[in-house]
């Protein structure tokens, strides 16, 4: 029986987020006769996602009352839930320019996206918006929940969480990084088949396809628990779900004889940690103190490959001419019907529905999930989802080194939410200084500057 209820969707005019969102919303018969608010500010692209959303509504006849909306403020009315993915743009223009301006200063970053310096000046320029949106949520829908996209992840969550009084959720893909792992590593095992041309975990538009064959395949057979931080969390157990045996064994057994240029810095973190990271090398070097140093050069000895900005940016706009076709009629929205909202929907259905639902991993503020991370921090557990919300699921602590490197990145999130809330420079630099990848503080103080004169337009609050 459908339960209608109103979502807002802040940043809808994502040519990837967007699309699969609304799609994998509107085919709920759960939700059918739901009220569905688009919001963007980019009218042009707005306009695309909404005649998309009305095609889908009528095709599909999915019964949702449709608004479109340039800003948060108009659609918060009556709002359950808002699921959010914005991001201050352009994205890989300026993702890029965090990379590159402390270069000048010789610090290389290993991908400055989520930890690092750009994990700070990433995090400072989403702040405004989305505490502008909270905030109006606080006064119209106080009671509606914050579903986040947005990167960087723990720090967005920080913000919410220690800084508005709104239930708020962060949701991530990156679980599935490790089962892709343990379907390759154990594949003959399994009895799964690995495309050729997998080279690594690493966002590649190339590659995308084959990784997505080997995780539909080794998601109905194994199951794995994983707790720490997003980006950075580690396989606590992983099983066979037909038998219950514990795979850890066989997975390390395996893991000795797979190719050993696959990965290799997560090789190199599994021996010395004795747990398997999740993430992959291009988010796990984000946060650990042995993948920056100039001398040694790391990132080339793991192969530690960046961000394709210019690639990325250029599907980006394919991607939206490609929404702008299927809203228009000429292209088919079959396609459609196989999206997934990372997790949203399975928020929403059970919380409306009052269903229980067990999702593989969430960001929510610690509550003792993880024992031995600091209380009210953001971390990444599974959790159960009912009527009455989102639960973490309770894990115990983390071995006590891996404890440790994950409580310093807690520490340099909360220092630079922080600072970019309170316009405070002082905390901005205490934010770099016990970031792993600076090792001087006047080279700190010098990027600091940089990035704050850089982004001036985006950070006004340190100018005031």
């Amino acid at each position: 029986m459908p339960i209608p209820t109103k979502i807002v969707v802040v940043g809808a005019g994502s040519a990837s987020f967007g699309e699969n969102t609304l799609s994998a919303i509107m085919r709920s018969p759960r939700l059918k006769g739901s009220t569905l608010a688009l919001v963007d500010r980019n009218p042009q692209s707005l306009g695309i996602v909404n005649r998309l959303a009305e095609r889908l509504n009528r095709d599909w006849q999915a019964g949702f009352t449709i608004s479109a909306h340039t800003h948060h403020k108009e659609a918060l009315e009556g709002a359950e839930f808002l699921v959010s993915a914005i991001e201050v743009g352009p994205r890989e223009e300026l993702w890029k320019s965090d990379f590159e301006i402390p270069l000048k200063y010789g610090v290389r970053q290993p991908y400055a996206e989520n930890g690092g310096p750009g994990g700070f000046a990433h995090a400072a320029r989403n702040v405004r918006p989305v505490l502008e949106i909270a905030r109006d949520m606080e006064q119209i829908c106080p009671q509606a929940w914050f579903i986040n996209f947005t990167n960087p992840m723990v720090r967005i969550c920080d913000l919410l969480n220690r800084h508005t009084k709104i239930k708020t959720v962060g949701l991530c893909h990156q679980v599935f990084i490790g089962y892709n792992f343990a379907g390759m590593i154990l594949a003959k095992d399994l009895g799964i088949d690995v495309p050729d041309g997998i080279t690594g975990m690493q966002a590649d538009i190339m590659e995308h396809a084959a990784r997505e064959h080997v995780l539909h395949q080794v998601l109905p057979l194994v199951d794995i628990r994983a707790a720490g931080t997003n980006h950075f969390s580690w396989i606590l157990s992983i099983r066979r779900r037909d038998t219950g045996e514990d795979l850890y064994p066989l997975l390390r057994q395996r893991w000795e004889t797979f190719n050993p240029t696959f990965e290799p810095l997560t090789r190199r973190i599994y021996d010395a940690f004795g747990l398997f990271p999740v993430p992959g090398d291009t988010h796990l070097c984000e946060y650990l103190p042995w993948v920056s140093d100039p001398v040694t050069k790391p990132w080339d000895k793991y192969n530690i490959r960046l961000y394709d900005w210019d690639a990325f940016a250029t599907m980006r706009d394919f991607s939206l001419n490609r929404l702008e076709s299927m809203a228009d009629g000429v292209m088919p929205i079959d396609a459609q019907l196989d999206t997934d909202s990372e997790g949203a929907l399975e928020m929403i259905e059970n919380i409306v529905g009052a269903g229980t639902h067990y999702h593989l991993a969430a960001n929510l503020p610690n509550v003792g999930q993880i024992s031995n991370l600091p209380l009210g921090a953001t971390v990444e557990t599974p959790v159960v989802v009912d009527g009455d919300g989102i639960h973490p699921v309770h894990v115990g602590a983390l071995p006590e080194a891996i404890a440790e490197l994950c409580r310093r990145e807690l520490v340099v999130a909360q220092l630079g939410i922080d600072a970019a809330v309170e316009g405070d420079r002082q905390k901005a630099l205490q934010c770099l200084l016990l970031d792993p990848v600076i090792t001087d503080i006047e080279t700190a103080k010098l990027v600091l500057d940089d990035y704050l004169t850089t982004y001036k337009q985006h950070l006004p609050q340190f100018w005031e």
